[in-house]
């Protein structure tokens, strides 16, 4: 196979986002639009890639290196076309010879099949990859041969009627030999209705020196672009349809799938049940027979086998559920380990923390983990009953087999089979509050009277 490398064109502003923010690094299910576009473009095993971005656009190249460790910044001061921005690669890749590859990074639901596909069409010379549309309306036109070579790609706005009624269109995404395209581009001519260099001009370069231009085809879903939040909000829900059927065919139950929300990266065993309104963010791991109640929120967490979250959970990146441990109402974890059978069932809050198998934490429980500078662990071990109200300042070790009792703030450590008690004695008073009923009464009684 030829050596690939790719382009991403990323230096848009995207002012119909309305946005303060790149529009590439906008999310959907869970990863940016650029990202979605990387992740596919790994199945090419680039030699090089190289991400085109604008000015103050550093967050579009930090990005991109999640996904290539190794990927090249190129800079487009002036936007002036799809063109003149792949121009911008070309000192980054002045010693490649191979396939390269132009994608856009607002193009996030493009595949890895289609990819291959693509650059397999273009073999030493050069592919386009096209799409058949019910409604062609603000596409660009493939126009073909009668061997089925693109010839020229027409865009709308200097499209003639009869070409207008063309229903092959064009994605932007071409595969190219190098040597071809730097050659060509030099060549390209602003004489369009935008005034803009288009990158789409070297379909009719290339064929003209005698480079037949291939076509690749996919469905014209998978090249949707984003340029609004109406068409991301778009992009969501096909993903998003796309995934809960992925998961129900894999022995997921949805209770209600339209209500559940998934990242691209969510993996869940079998035989798990998710009720209505749960959000998985990214980095989300569940194993078999888990129940998830309704709206619960999961993100950069593992739930062991067994385990039933919520309702009204939250898991934060690092908490890791054992198996068979029940993580109850208006619970949050976060960074800790739950051990198996481990139960929190109410209003508790447990971060930086080890809590060992079976043990118990009761109703309003809470690790005070930050002192304001630092963050410190509570470990707690099996076995272990935490009664209602319990306040543990970390750092702070309770044994195993040890019970606290309700109201007790834990600063130092228990030992194991202890009982730790930290409450003020109970005063009663007996009669206190009839006479200060009474009182309070007389006083409001006065002065009513005095006003009147």
């Amino acid at each position: 196979m030829t050596d690939i490398s790719i382009i991403v064109l990323a230096a848009g502003k995207g002012s119909r986002m309305q946005s303060n923010h790149p529009k590439v690094l906008h999310c959907v299910a869970g990863r940016s639009l650029l990202g979605h576009v990387l992740h596919a473009a790994r199945a090419l095993d680039p030699c090089e890639t190289v991400v085109v971005t604008g000015p103050d656009m550093d967050a579009v190249w930090v990005e991109a290196r999640n996904f290539f460790p190794d990927a090249r910044r190129a800079m487009q001061v002036d936007r002036l076309g799809t063109g003149h921005a792949v121009s911008m690669a070309q000192e980054a890749l002045a010693n490649f010879s191979g396939m390269v590859v132009v994608l856009y990074g607002d193009v996030p639901l493009i595949s890895a099949p289609t990819l291959l596909k693509l650059t397999e069409t273009a073999g030493e010379g050069m592919a386009v990859l096209g799409f058949e549309s019910d409604d062609p309306r603000g596409y660009g036109r493939l126009i073909q041969d009668g061997q089925g070579h693109v010839i020229r790609i027409r865009e709308e706005l200097d499209a003639s009627s009869a070409e207008r009624t063309i229903r092959l269109c064009n994605s932007g995404i071409i595969a190219i030999n190098a040597g071809l395209l730097w050659s060509l581009l030099p060549k390209l001519n602003n004489t369009n209705a935008k005034g803009e260099y288009y990158l789409t001009d070297l379909v009719e370069l290339a064929t003209a020196a005698g480079t037949p231009c291939r076509l690749a085809s996919c469905p014209e879903e998978e090249v949707a672009g984003v340029n609004d939040r109406i068409q991301l909000s778009g992009i969501e829900e096909t993903l998003q349809k796309f995934h809960r059927r992925r998961h129900m065919l894999n022995g997921v139950t949805l209770v209600a799938p339209a209500t559940v929300f998934f990242s691209v990266d969510t993996v869940i065993g079998q035989d798990v049940v998710v009720e209505p309104h749960v959000v998985f963010g990214p980095g989300v791991i569940v194993g078999n027979g888990v129940e998830i109640r309704s709206f619960s929120h999961i993100e950069g967490a593992t739930v062991a086998s067994g385990a039933r979250i919520g309702p009204y959970a939250r898991l934060r990146p690092g908490a890791d559920i054992g198996e068979d441990a029940h993580i109850g109402n208006f619970v949050e974890v976060k960074k800790s380990i739950v051990g198996k059978g481990a139960k929190a069932n109410h209003l508790t809050y447990i971060g930086d923390a080890r809590i060992g198998a079976g043990t118990n934490i009761g109703a309003g429980t809470i690790t005070c983990n930050y002192d304001g500078y630092e963050k410190h662990l509570t470990n707690i071990g099996a076995d272990v009953f935490v009664g209602s109200n319990t306040s543990l300042v970390a750092p702070v070790t309770v044994g195993d087999g040890a019970s606290i009792a309700a109201g007790s703030v834990v600063t130092r450590d228990v030992p194991p089979d202890a009982l730790a008690i930290s409450r003020v004695d109970l005063d009663l008073r007996e009669g206190w509050a009839k006479r200060y009923r009474e009182m309070k009464a007389a006083r409001k009684a006065a002065r009513k009277n005095r006003q009147s």
